[in-house]
């Protein structure tokens, strides 16, 4: 039974080159360029929606076609995410605080300016899921949602919430602006933030209420109150909570919703030393040991730290984000500020009880800069590249559920163009980022790679310089039969390039040479400063991780299916 992919026997073609007719990186994000739901019973309110659910798909296909574009156990000879060479990135971030927040300050104005004078496109409002927050936050911030998104019609700025997922982590739950949105959200949350469970008594085993409330938004979906729902799970090695089995079954109750999780966490100048003038902490805040009870034992020492700021998960090659890949199944990663008190900035909290107020009201200004706050600016180190055909809500969302996404921090590139495809069966075009393409088993597959380099300084003021680009691939080897697995041990880095100097923008290929087996290909790039001597990512040292002095991108999957 193979089903992956032999690397003992590539022959090698690998050339970085700049050809004139190459047309160039696929866009630039840098270019300047109803009823209360709360008054139905929740077990009433799924009932029914499990119901109109169900007669829309005995109607046949009522529900077809949703979500299409994300990789799936495709027909053989299917290309998802076909490479036109036309999408655009938009720059965003799905990870944001204010003053709705109990541990945050800002009002929404402010961090939609900072994000777009760093260059996002799109952000989404993620405060802390909760009691208050459902009965008086939401209430609140919903008008000073709209009035900016009228003020700055041209960047994209959703309303979303950092659910309490029950049993585990954080996680963004995103929506597209619509009628039925802030109902989804406050039901949402009453029925199933962990917090509010919490305070109504509910203990126990309270996993099933995840599942159960990823099934809730992929049915308001279904139903047509939204058009698409995401979720994303945040700092997901952070406490060691987030169990494999749980991400498996977030993931399979509803691919179409839980789509991925972050890369790399936000709160990253928490690492900066106090030397330097910084907190002292741990970037991300990743400094504890994994002394929770309720964590998962086998996680080893190690996955409670930040490599290169990236978390454990996603920057260990052959683990837990390689594990879920290596099942051909769709996962996502993302880079995000989680931006609640910033690095400098002069504000403390309001004065306001939140528990009675929803808010500690507008944020204080004591005049000097605060050295003790771990976070960024929204788009100030981290942003989550995003390719949409569609400069919409809906469409970037759609980009996003799609895995056409690259995680950057500190500017370390504009703009990345992957194209995978196999010359030996007609489809000449391939697949691009998230996307899924096949081969007939003994032929070859290339992988084209076009990266567009820092044009300009970052928010440091420095204009990062990518040292490599490494291509890392496994075998797609199926369902994991134990669902704990946070392993896949035949993943490795099969190539790495050398980047040079003196381009704006640099192709690279390689090519996997008489495939045999089913397999995923991803690639990642540094700076090339904070090294291990295999040349991956150093493990953060608590107290001195200065970010800006240790840059990475991580890119989204391809899938190849040998048939």
């Amino acid at each position: 039974m193979s089903h992956g992919h032999d690397h003992g026997h590539h022959h090698h073609h690998d050339h970085d080159h700049h050809h004139g007719d190459v047309a160039g990186v696929e866009g630039t994000w840098a270019d300047p360029a109803a009823d209360d739901p709360l008054s139905v019973s929740r077990r009433a309110f799924l009932a029914t929606a499990a119901a109109v659910a169900g007669a829309a798909a005995a109607v046949g296909g009522g529900v077809a076609g949703l979500g299409q574009g994300v990789a799936r156990a495709a027909e053989a000879g299917t290309t998802t995410n076909a490479w036109t060479g036309r999408s655009q990135y938009y720059a965003g971030d799905h990870h944001i605080h204010t003053k709705y927040s109990p541990d945050a300050q800002y009002e929404v104005l402010d961090q939609v300016i900072k994000g777009r004078q760093y260059g996002l496109s799109w952000m989404v409002i993620t405060d802390h899921g909760g009691v208050a927050h459902q009965k008086l936050s939401i209430d609140k911030i919903t008008p000073e949602i709209e009035k900016v998104r009228r003020q700055y019609a041209g960047t994209f700025i959703y309303q979303g919430l950092e659910w309490n997922i029950p049993g585990a982590e954080h996680a963004t739950v995103m929506l597209p602006p619509g009628s039925a949105t802030v109902d989804i959200l406050k039901a949402f949350e009453a029925g199933y933030d962990g917090s509010v469970l919490s305070s109504r008594g509910v203990t126990g085993n309270v996993e099933p209420y995840a599942i159960e409330a990823l099934k809730y938004l992929d049915n308001q979906v279904r139903n047509r109150r939204t058009e698409i729902a995401l979720m994303f799970a945040n700092h997901p090695s952070r406490q060691g909570i987030d169990s494999p089995h749980e991400m498996r079954n977030w993931r399979d109750a509803a691919p179409q919703v839980a789509v991925g999780m972050e890369g790399a966490p936000g709160h990253q100048a928490a690492g900066i030393p106090t030397s330097q003038g910084g907190p002292g902490s741990g970037r991300g805040y990743y400094d504890n040991a994994g002394q929770r009870a309720d964590r998962f034992i086998p996680y080893p020492p190690e996955s409670y730290r930040t490599f290169g700021g990236f978390d454990w998960m996603t920057s260990t090659v052959g683990g837990m984000w390689d594990s879920l890949l290596a099942e051909g199944k769709p996962w996502w990663v993302t880079a995000t500020s989680d931006s609640h008190r910033v690095f400098r900035d002069t504000r403390v909290q309001g004065p306001l009880d939140f528990n009675t107020n929803g808010t500690k009201g507008p944020a204080v200004d004591t005049g000097r800069p605060i050295t003790e706050y771990g976070d960024f600016w929204p788009g100030q180190y981290s942003s989550t590249l995003v390719g949409s055909d569609s400069r919409s809500y809906v469409g970037i969302m759609q980009g996003l559920q799609a895995g056409k996404i690259v995680a950057v921090h500190g500017r370390l590139i504009e703009a990345l163009d992957v194209r995978v495809r196999s010359a030996n069966h007609g489809d000449a075009q391939g697949a691009t980022l998230g996307g899924r393409t096949w081969v007939r088993r003994g032929g070859d597959v290339t992988v084209t790679i076009t990266v567009k380099v820092a044009g300009g300084a970052n928010a440091n003021g420095d204009v990062p310089k990518l040292a490599k680009v490494d291509v890392i691939s496994g075998p797609v080897t199926g369902a994991a039969s134990d669902r704990d697995t946070f392993t896949a041990p035949e993943t490795r880095v099969v190539k790495t390039f050398e980047v040079g100097t003196g381009r704006a923008q640099w192709t690279f290929e390689h090519t996997f040479t008489k495939v045999d087996r089913s397999f995923y290909v991803r690639l990642r790039g540094s700076d090339g400063k904070q090294l291990d001597a295999n040349g991956n990512p150093s493990m953060d040292v608590i107290g001195d991780a200065n970010p800006w002095e240790d840059l990475w991108f991580y890119a989204n999957p391809v899938f190849v299916d040998a048939i």
